[in-house]
């Protein structure tokens, strides 16, 4: 039988370091109790990985992903030992079960086992499986819905290596849709009537593909990936003025290119971007029974493009704007807000798990 693994949804004991590993960075956020607020942005810190080091969410270089994440908790000045972590939305399955109502705990990881294998294509010996009890099931009071997520177990301990290696103990495994959404609620709880009745769109544009998630009501009721990213830019960038793929991201971020830069492919890419977007709206109208969107969020270290949340309002007609999951809380006193406001959008999933130290 698979060992339950209680970590996918394992509530945490503070301090608690929030962790996102991606292809292009490693980040980590640490939150607190505010003052005055429910939580207080205490460190952060984004720190650059080795190209190559993690490829498609599998991480291929472990030693060059410790090393980041090292560098990042230096970097922050963290202290804290004990990181919440996630893995990508490739390497979990998750299902909604339905299981009865009333069960002990040990009957619950009985009953969970037993239907993993109905699910997961592997053997069940080489997956960790874990579960979270949702609540009452909308379609009969003797059974409660269930989450069950299962990884194989070599993705899990990849990350366990990769935090070991830099000093730090791993007590929480996510999953980063679930770490995202943490953010997303937090932020919607700021809307008028707290976000009820407000069809909400993220959109996380990354290195190589842009993750789109449409929430209402505190639940998921859309989910899609598109191929665009910003390494498509960085792509072009190295073809049309002969850089390396270090220089070529160096001086993009530093807007460090020739005058040509922005008709030739900024503009192109903002415009390629807002079209995806725009076209991935169109399937969530198509393919489920709403029809309209009243708030798109763009986050991700890519959405920072300038430019683009201005293309992406008009290509949709929906206002939009960059995410920060830092709305509403205090923040430490040494941190530089026009820096922060540059990243926060790269921090949703980092931040999300961070806030596994204020679960009930």
């Amino acid at each position: 039988m698979a060992r339950m693994l209680p970590s996918f949804f394992r509530r945490s004991i503070p301090p608690l370091v929030g962790v996102d590993l991606s292809a292009s960075s490693v980040k980590v956020v640490e939150l607190g109790t505010g003052a005055k607020t429910a939580m207080k942005l205490e460190r952060y810190a984004i720190e650059p990985v080795e190209r190559g080091a993690i490829v498609d969410g599998t991480i291929e270089k472990p030693e060059a992903v410790a090393d980041a994440l090292s560098k990042a908790l230096r970097r922050a000045k963290s202290k804290g030992r004990e990181v919440a972590m996630a893995l990508p939305s490739s390497a979990v399955i998750t299902k909604k079960i339905m299981l009865p109502a009333g069960l002990r705990e040990e009957d619950y990881e009985f009953q969970v086992e037993s239907e993993a294998s109905q699910y997961i294509p592997f053997p069940i010996d080489e997956v960790n499986i874990d579960f979270q009890i949702i609540g009452p099931s909308a379609n009969s009071e003797e059974e409660v819905d269930v989450l069950l997520a299962a990884s194989r177990k070599e993705k899990v301990e990849d990350c366990v290596a990769v935090a070991e290696m830099a000093g730090v103990k791993p007590v929480v495994i996510d999953v980063e849709p679930y770490a995202i959404r943490a953010s997303v609620d937090y932020v919607t709880s700021f809307l008028p009537n707290n976000g009820q009745g407000q069809i909400i769109a993220v959109a996380m544009v990354g290195q190589s593909s842009t993750y789109l998630t449409i929430v209402l009501n505190g639940q998921t009721i859309f989910e899609r990936e598109q191929s665009f990213g910003g390494n498509q830019l960085t792509q072009d960038i190295m073809r049309l003025y002969g850089l390396g793929p270090e220089e070529a991201e160096s001086k993009k971020r530093a807007a460090e290119l020739p005058d040509g830069y922005e008709e030739e492919l900024l503009r192109p890419f903002i415009a390629q971007g807002a079209t995806d977007i725009g076209r991935a709206l169109q399937f969530f109208f198509t393919s489920t029974p709403y029809t309209r969107v009243d708030q798109i969020f763009l986050a991700g270290g890519s959405s920072v493009v300038p430019g683009l949340p201005d293309a992406v309002a008009e290509r949709t007609q929906v206002p939009t704007e960059l995410f920060s999951p830092f709305q509403g809380m205090e923040i430490a006193g040494n941190l530089r807000e026009r820096q922060l406001r540059s990243d926060a959008p790269a921090l949703l999933v980092a931040t999300g798990l961070a806030m596994r130290r204020f679960d009930p």
